[in-house]
C-alpha cells in the first residue's frame, strides 16, 4: 500500500435552485504471573510495521509482538488496461474479488446495533459534529466478548445482537471479509490488536481465535511504559495512514492496565463518477450555530431520490466500494430528531426497497467537509446496556486470563475516534476504538428532476460495498 495513495485522503446557489429543492411529494495492584509460549503466525508486510509509511517508523513493533496476523493475498487491480477475461492479471484480480464477494451478507442482522449506537453515541446538543464507525465499534466489542465469560459476555451479545460466542464469532468473520479489500484502487482494511501486561498468564488458544477469525494481532509489554505506550499509537497510526494523529497522542496506557484491545477502520474511495473541480462553487451552509461559506461540489446524475415523512434522501456510487447517502432533515426538523425517527432507520436499513423512492434526474449540490469527532464510550455503553464489563463485583473475564485474575479485571475506558472527509476524488474515512482494561489490584430515459442541496445540518451514511455501515454522523456545523 502506498503512502501517497493514503496521504491523498484527506457563484452563490441562486434562488431558482432553491426552489427546486422541495421534494416532489409528501486503580490497583498490578499482577505478577508468567508469560506463555508465542502464538505462532507469520509476519507479512501487508500489515507489518511500515504499513502506511514505508519503513521510517522509529518503532520497533516486532519487539512486542506475540503474533501478526496475516491478511488474505489480494491482486492488484490492473488499472490502464481494459478487461480481459484471457488476461492473468485480470483473472487473478478478479478471483480474489470473488473470495471477498463470497462473504457479503454477513452483516444482515445489524441494524438494532447501528441504530442503538448511533442514536445514543450521535445524540447531543445539535450544535457540534459528531461522527462514529459501527463497524470499528462492533469488532472491538466482538473480540471483548470472545475473552469475556457469564454475564459479562450474554450482555455484549445481546447489545451485538448475536445469539452465542460462535455466531459472533462467525459474523464478524464475515463482516471481515466482505470489507476488506486492498487491491491498489480501493482500500477498506479492518485491523485489530490485543495488547497484554508481559506479567499476565492468559490463554492461548484465545489469542488463536482472535488471529483466525479477527485477524488481530497480538503484542506484549510493560504497561505504562512510554516503549509500549509508543507501540501502541504507532499501530493505530500505520492502521489509520496518520490521520488520527492528533487524537492518537493522547492514548496510553496505565501501569495498572492488564490488557487492551484496539480496533480500527480505513477506507478510502473514488467516487463513481468524480465531482469536477470546475463545478466546485463557493455557497452557503445554514450552519446549527451560524452561517458560514464553503465549497459546494455540484453534479447532475441520474440516480435515486427518497423521501419520507420528515427527510429526504439521495446518494451517490462509489467505485466498486459502496456509496454515500446524505439525510436531509426538512425544514424544522434537526438531524438529532431523525436519529429518534422510525421511518428513517427503515430507509437506512432497506437494500433498495423502501417504498418512497424513484429515479430522477438529480442536480446534487454538497459541500465538501472533514469531520471528526473522539470520545469515551463508557457511559454511552453502560446506556445501552452494559454494566457487568465495568464493575469488579460482575465482570469476568477469565475466558482470557486466569480465572483468579479475569474476575478481577475491569473495562476502565473505551476510546473511540473517527474522521471522514470527501472531497472532488471521493470518500476517505478512519476510525479506532480503544478498549482498556485494568485490574483490582441505450435511449436514455428522460427523469423528473429535481435540486438536493445540503446547505443545512444533515446525516450522513457511508456503507461498504456489501451495504455495511462503514460510517454515520451528524453534520451541524462546517
Amino acid at each position: 500500500m502506498k503512502s501517497e495513495r493514503l496521504q491523498n485522503a484527506i457563484g452563490m446557489i441562486d434562488a431558482d435552485l432553491l426552489k427546486r429543492s422541495e421534494k416532489p411529494m409528501k486503580k490497583k495492584r498490578k499482577i505478577k504471573i508468567k508469560i506463555t509460549a508465542a502464538v505462532a503466525a507469520i509476519l507479512v508486510c501487508a500489515i507489518g510495521l511500515g504499513i502506511f509509511f514505508g519503513n521510517q517508523s522509529p518503532v520497533d513493533l516486532s519487539v512486542h509482538a506475540i503474533s501478526v496476523a496475516q491478511y488474505p493475498e489480494m491482486s492488484k487491480y490492473p488499472a490502464g488496461t481494459r478487461w480481459n477475461s484471457h488476461d492473468l492479471n485480470w483473472k487473478a484480480w478478479d478471483e480474489d474479488q470473488a473470495k471477498q464477494h463470497a462473504y457479503f451478507g454477513s452483516s444482515k442482522g445489524l441494524e438494532s446495533f447501528v441504530r442503538a449506537t448511533a442514536s445514543e453515541i450521535l445524540s447531543g446538543d445539535g450544535t457540534e459534529n459528531r461522527v462514529y464507525s459501527p463497524m470499528s465499534l462492533y469488532m472491538a466489542l466482538a473480540m471483548l466478548a470472545e475473552i469475556s465469560d457469564g454475564n459479562t459476555r450474554a450482555q455484549i451479545l445481546n447489545l451485538l445482537g448475536a445469539e452465542s460466542i460462535e455466531a459472533l464469532r462467525t459474523q464478524a468473520h464475515g463482516i471481515w471479509n466482505a470489507n476488506y479489500n486492498d487491491d491498489g484502487a480501493v482500500t477498506s482494511i479492518l485491523a485489530s490488536s490485543l495488547w497484554l501486561d508481559n506479567d499476565i498468564a492468559y490463554q492461548k488458544e484465545i489469542l488463536d481465535i482472535l488471529a483466525e477469525f479477527y485477524y488481530a494481532s497480538s503484542f506484549s509489554g510493560e504497561m505504562g511504559s512510554e516503549e509500549l505506550n509508543l507501540a501502541l499509537r504507532e499501530w493505530l497510526n500505520e492502521q489509520t495512514g496518520g490521520q488520527l494523529k492528533d487524537q492518537i497522542d493522547d492514548i496510553a496506557f496505565d501501569p495498572r492496565t492488564v490488557l487492551g484491545l484496539a480496533t480500527t477502520v480505513y477506507f478510502r474511495a473514488k467516487w463513481y463518477d468524480e465531482f469536477s473541480e470546475t463545478k466546485t462553487k463557493k455557497g452557503v451552509f445554514h450552519g446549527a450555530n451560524k452561517d458560514v461559506t464553503v465549497d459546494f461540489m455540484n453534479t447532475t446524475s441520474n440516480v435515486y431520490y427518497w423521501w419520507g415523512e420528515n427527510f429526504s434522501a439521495t446518494v451517490k456510487a462509489l467505485e466498486r466500494s459502496g456509496c454515500m447517502y446524505w439525510i436531509l432533515p426538512d425544514e424544522n426538523v434537526t438531524a438529532e430528531m431523525l436519529l429518534q425517527d422510525e421511518d428513517v432507520w427503515r430507509f437506512i436499513g432497506s437494500t433498495g426497497t423502501y417504498e418512497n423512492g424513484k429515479k430522477m434526474k438529480v442536480n446534487l449540490s454538497v459541500p465538501k467537509f472533514d469531520v471528526s469527532f473522539d470520545t469515551d464510550l463508557v457511559e454511552n455503553l453502560k446506556n445501552l446496556g452494559l454494566t457487568d464489563c465495568f464493575s469488579y463485583e460482575n465482570s469476568d473475564f477469565s475466558h482470557l486470563l486466569e480465572a483468579s485474575t479475569g474476575k478481577g479485571v475491569v473495562v476502565d475506558e473505551l476510546q473511540h475516534g473517527t474522521r471522514v472527509s470527501i472531497d472532488e476524488d471521493g470518500v476517505t474515512g478512519m476510525s479506532y476504538s480503544v478498549i482498556m482494561l485494568e485490574s483490582m489490584d441505450g435511449i436514455k430515459p428522460t427523469y423528473e428532476e429535481i435540486d438536493f442541496v445540503v446547505d443545512r445540518p444533515y446525516i450522513f451514511v457511508i456503507k461498504g460495498e456489501d451495504g455495511s455501515v462503514m460510517f454515520v454522523g451528524v453534520v451541524n456545523q462546517l
